[in-house]
């Protein structure tokens, strides 16, 4: 029997079991014509991985395939440039759900409407994750032998790249270079997570490090539209854009400000004086999202990437707008009295960037082809790429020297007693202040620290720093205090048992409890953490980010596998990623479907066995001897992939970090003691740098946990950014206003980066593009509501700002994508020659994520910011080794091991009941919360996901309702 006669049986059962079915929610006559759409769809086979870009998946599905996915809904948006998936059934809350199935078998749960809904979103987003792997790695360093190949294999498989080694001016160098000139990483150095996060990869040892290039998923020739370097650029955007065009402070102040019923209950995001309760900051709140969410991706970010030095850019100063606008369509000069009016600033003026690369980007030719080797201009990334907690622990040698060890235990972070509150979290303390060496009596030792970090918590990466920052270092410092004192508790009760721990150096020989230093036990102990740090973000924020069915599965298959252990799918699955597809030269199934079957097997852990009988299976057999062996460094190494291209973030990564929107202008601070009572309204920007040492130790760890665990965040959309960031006082910068527009910033340095804008970003992404600003608009609403009326509102915002012109449809504009008759996209977009188009291609990345007002369900970020995520989240766990092949106690201990597997040293708990139709294990984040701060037990004990607002009644089918749990009825946020 072929697959295609087994998928048509499949299907012919589910047809004959609709005509069984009770009608509910979706009529019988509907669900007879969608399976029968079914049969056609499975009839035609599955749909090929597309063999250039121009061929993409887009997101849009044949009209079978959307009619048996999600029925007459899911047609009903066809039409749209927005994904189709998001419309299928059960990808929602229960009203995208069709009735009728819930009797049964567990066979048709994926041949029911709702099951193949689901399933058909999964597979949507992993077509879409195998194209974006096959068209969107661009390293500015190795991208040449990604195209030519290394003369062995071709380059989307090449593994090894001599870009990626030390540099001879590297205290490293020797160590790591063998007397062919070969560079391998061993002993020491493949131990634990080095601080500049060298031989993470031990054959390409600077991979990831500090300071190395920031890698692109767009095309080079896309990047830096303002430069008009080639003909499609110059026809998609003839002579309107530049660095300040158009104005990044008109755009901020007509696109984002955050409008205020009364002004002055906000005072500009300052609040009141005292903290009063009466300060009122009016946004548009997001119903399933908290202030915990908001400082936790600021927390990730500060580990990923950063383009300046020590909180510095060049000395250099440059103007940012507030000069011009478009009045009828027309560039005008703002008047003084315009300026005032929008609330810009002429005079401000903010810092140049470093640059790595400003010289012409060299070329190469391949077939008869000419390539850019690298983008127009080239950044670096100064800290380091791995999810390592280099915040935390630092990220370079400088670094370093700011975090504090414990003079008594070394194996130790140092905390200190401080402020009045009592509970026993208290007990565990909080970070050291920075030792600045000011007005110092005596001998002093200063730390080594901008000066504008004054007054701060010790911390590797200082920058930014905010009242969220001290909350994330201080719980997890407490958290590597906690595995430091339970290892030291087991060494005490069993000195002679084998902690599991091995040197390379010495990898036969046993190393019991007794004999592990204090060196080794904090090296362990941060291994165990950043693991803890990637689960949580993995399983937990993004599930509460993409609040829905697929995006649940999904992520849970990226880091746990898609199935479990016990089924015999993932055993399969397993097998054909190692035997066939890791160690195959053929490209797509190095590279595409490896993506696919490891969400099976689950990508942490993956290599992290090895079997005499089964050389190249990655996964785990039950009843098999363990031949795992950490003198093979084949095994140490063996579980990554790289996709042909060496791991760093991209340029675009950040832009998707842009997350400003969320940051409320006033903290609304409870007390442990009086949950359900706003007792002070804080200013964010009162919590910044040394200020936020104040505030954490007046409100408490648990409290402000509390605090921001309760308050919603705010929505990712047009005029809804923070007031106190567009006029933050910023007085290093010594000039005129000492003030800067931070939401304007955003726009500037994304130009800065080569950003393309945002319709060729998200061609380049594989997503339809948009042909004018009414795009944006959600068909879905009601054209007679409020939120309809204000889309419309925004549109026309969007016009004034950006404008239009008429078109030329002899201009083609990109080669990333063609219409859907196959002709080249040309200047009118589809519209009349001649015609007076939008100037959709002008709008910028993030002004025009923040318009798209079509979102799956759930869905806090955009469709495009979530596809760049699809491609980057995967990729630092697929090339991590400490998450795949060096997940073992030889590096984290046993217990190590089963703290990261178990969420703690309890072994696995789970919630008394079931949420979203999910038997859930109590999430990572609450088990720390509840280990570093065991005040927060009743607080915490009706939460599933510690980002979801604390008091939120959860509900079933991923509700988004606002509605308060019994215990928080008097809450004056549900009023």
């Amino acid at each position: 029997m072929t697959k295609n006669q087994y998928v048509l049986i499949l299907f012919t059962l589910s047809c004959f079991m609709a005509t069984t079915a009770s009608a509910e929610s979706t009529s019988t006559l509907e669900r007879l014509s969608a399976d029968k759409a079914c049969v056609r769809m499975a009839a035609k086979g599955l749909r090929p991985i597309a063999n250039q870009q121009s061929e993409r998946f887009l997101g849009k599905v044949t009209e079978d395939t959307a009619e048996c996915r999600g029925g007459k809904r899911a047609m009903a948006q066809r039409d749209t440039v927005w994904v189709d998936w998001a419309n299928y059934w059960g990808t929602g809350d229960a009203s995208s759900k069709a009735g009728g199935w819930e009797s049964l078998t567990k066979l048709a749960k994926h041949l029911n409407p709702n099951g193949r809904g689901v399933d058909g979103a999964l597979m949507d987003l992993e077509y879409q994750r195998m194209e974006l792997l096959r068209f969107n790695l661009y390293d500015n360093k190795t991208y040449d032998i990604y195209i030519k190949g290394d003369g062995d294999m071709p380059g989307p498989v090449v593994k090894i790249w001599d870009a990626m080694r030390l540099p001879e001016n590297n205290r490293y160098y020797q160590q790591v270079t063998n007397n062919k000139g070969q560079q391998v990483c061993t002993g020491e150095l493949i131990r634990h997570r080095n601080i500049t996060g060298i031989c993470n990869d031990i054959f390409n040892p600077a991979m990831g490090a500090s300071n190395q290039l920031f890698a692109r998923n767009v095309s080079f020739d896309s990047t830096f539209p303002d430069m008009g370097a080639n003909e499609l650029v110059r026809n998609r955007h003839g002579n309107r854009l530049a660095l300040l065009k158009p104005d990044p402070q008109v755009i901020s102040r007509k696109l984002f400000t955050r409008q205020q019923h009364k002004p002055e209950a906000c005072n500009q995001g300052q609040g009141l004086p005292d903290n009063a309760v009466s300060a009122e900051c009016d946004y548009k709140k997001a119903p399933f999202f908290n202030v915990l969410a908001a400082y936790w991706i600021q927390f990730m970010t500060h580990d990923w990437f950063y383009h300046l030095r020590e909180g510095q850019n060049t000395e250099a100063r440059m103007p940012v707008g507030c000069s011009t606008q478009l009045v009828n369509n027309k560039e005008q000069a703002l008047t003084p009295e315009q300026a005032a009016k929008l609330g810009c600033r002429p005079n401000d003026k903010v810092d140049v960037p470093f640059f790595a690369q400003k010289e012409p980007a060299p070329t190469f030719t391949h077939d008869g082809k000419t390539y850019l080797a690298r983008a127009h201009r080239t950044t670096e990334n100064t800290v380091t790429a791995w999810w390592d907690a280099s915040q935390i622990y630092g990220f370079d040698e400088l670094s370093e020297k700011r975090v504090k060890r414990d003079p008594n235990d070394p194996a130790k972070l140092l905390m200190q007693p401080r402020g009045s509150h009592t509970g026993a979290g208290e007990k565990l303390g909080y970070l050291p202040v920075f030792n600045s060496c000011e007005n110092a009596d005596t001998e002093c030792l200063a730390d080594p620290i901008n000066p504008a970090w004054k007054g701060q918590e010790a911390a590797g990466f200082a920058d930014n720093w905010t009242v969220g920052m001290s909350f994330y270092h201080n719980m997890f410092v407490r958290e590597h205090n906690q595995f430091v004192d339970a290892f030291r508790a087991k060494a005490a009760s069993m000195p002679n048992t084998d902690s599991g721990l091995r040197n390379p150096d010495k990898p036969n020989e046993v190393i019991p409890y007794k004999k592990v230093s204090a060196e080794e036990l904090y090296q362990a102990a941060r291994l165990v953490v950043a693991a803890e740090i990637a689960k949580i973000h993995t399983i937990e924020w993004t599930t509460q980010l993409l609040y829905d069915e697929p995006l649940y599965l999904g992520m849970n298959a990226n880091w746990n596998g898609l199935v479990q252990k016990d089924n015999p799918v993932s055993k399969v699955l397993e097998k054909i990623v190692v035997n066939r597809l890791a160690k195959s030269g053929n490209e797509i199934k190095a590279n595409q479907f490896y993506s696919v079957f490891a969400s099976g097997a689950g990508i942490f852990g993956l290599g992290s066995h090895r079997y005499q009988e089964h050389a190249r299976f990655l996964g785990h057999l039950s009843g098999k001897k363990d031949i795992w062996d950490l003198s093979n460094l084949e095994h140490v190494n063996g579980g990554i992939n790289h996709f042909g291209s060496p791991f760093n973030f991209p340029e675009e990564f950040p832009t998707v970090y842009r997350l400003h929107p969320l940051l409320p202008d006033l903290l609304e601070f409870r007390d442990l003691k009086s949950p359900n009572t706003i007792s002070k309204k804080v200013p964010v920007v009162s919590t910044f740098r040394g200020k936020a040492t104040q505030a954490m130790t007046d409100g408490g760890l648990s409290s402000w946990a509390l605090s921001m665990g309760r308050q919603r965040l705010g929505l990712l959309t047009l005029q809804n950014h923070a007031q106190f960031l567009q006029n933050l006082d910023l007085p290093r910068l010594q000039t005129e206003t000492n003030k800067i527009d931070i939401a304007a910033l955003d726009v500037i340095r994304d130009r800065e980066r080569g950003l393309p804008r945002f319709n060729e970003f998200r061609r380049q992404y594989g997503l339809k593009q948009l042909t004018s600003y009414d795009d944006f608009i959600d068909k879905r609403v009601p054209t007679a509501s409020a939120e309809y009326k204000e889309q419309h509102h925004l549109i026309k915002l969007l016009r004034e700002v950006y404008g239009q012109h008429k078109c030329d449809a002899s201009k083609v504009i990109t080669d990333a994508q063609l219409n859907d008759d196959g002709s080249p996209i040309n200047d009118c977009l589809g519209h009349p020659d001649g015609s007076i188009v939008d100037n959709i291609e002008d709008v910028d990345t993030v002004v025009g994520w923040l318009s798209e007002f079509t979102r799956p369900h759930g869905f806090a970020i955009s469709e495009t910011q979530f596809h760049v995520f699809i491609l980057n989240a995967s990729r630092r766990l697929f090339s991590d080794r400490f998450f795949t092949s060096s997940f073992r106690p030889e590096f984290y201990t046993s217990m190590g091991v089963d703290w990261v597997l178990n969420n703690g040293p309890d072994g696995k708990l789970y919630e008394a009941k079931e949420s979203n139709g999910h038997k859930v294990e109590i999430s990572p984040l609450k088990r720390i919360m509840l280990r570093t701060m065991p005040e927060l037990k009743d607080q915490l004990a009706g939460v599933v996901n510690v980002f979801d607002p604390w008091a939120r009644d959860r509900g079933n089918d991923y509700t988004l309702q606002w509605k308060p749990q019994k215990a928080a009825a008097t809450d004056s946020s549900f009023r």
